[in-house]
């Protein structure tokens, strides 16, 4: 079995980073060649479920530590954390199997980052040449028509660079230790 590589999509609030998630997943999964899976960073608690249903009321109310809900064709894990877990940790306990995970967000953590960066979400962009983690940026897609970098750079007006791009996401991910 090969390993799993992951890499994670970063970018301001509303720069587009799910939406680039979203379309790297599709075109990864149209090419057909891998297992993708995603993790999303939250800054928030989400309820995925309705209050007063059923698993709402096993976790909330129950107070059980994992609840694990299973339909055709789809399966949701709720578990209490003392502490929020890494990417990493998080792929290896639950994305077991994934060729290649896709992590929206935590951009603090050590893997190579694309990045979406619109001019309408602040001036600048979270890279930055000074930061000490700047070699990990392998990617950006943008609105700003004068940015460059050291690193491939492209245009959110311009939808071609997507099969580009999965690729770049493949190559630069970084690949877990057994």
């Amino acid at each position: 079995m090969a390993a799993t590589r992951m890499i994670s999509i970063v970018g301001k609030k509303d720069a587009g980073k799910t939406s680039l998630v979203v379309a790297l997943a599709a075109e990864l999964a149209r090419q057909g060649k891998l297992r993708v899976m995603t993790i999303k960073h939250g800054t928030h608690a989400a309820d995925v479920d309705q209050r007063g249903k059923d698993t709402w009321r096993h976790y909330h109310e129950g107070k059980a530590e994992r609840v694990v809900m299973e339909a055709p064709g789809q399966r949701v894990i709720w578990e209490r954390r003392e502490r929020e877990s890494d990417p990493i940790s998080l792929a290896r306990r639950y994305l077991d199997g994934a060729d290649l995970v896709l992590v929206e967000g935590f951009a603090a953590q050590p893997l190579p980052k694309i990045e979406t960066y619109r001019l309408a979400c602040g001036q600048d962009p979270l890279y930055d040449s000074a930061r000490p983690d700047a070699e990990l940026w392998v990617a950006m897609i943008t609105d700003n028509p004068r940015y460059r970098a050291a690193f491939p750079v492209f245009r959110f007006s311009d939808t071609a660079w997507l099969m580009t791009l999965a690729n770049i996401a493949w190559d630069r991910a970084k690949i877990l230790d057994s």
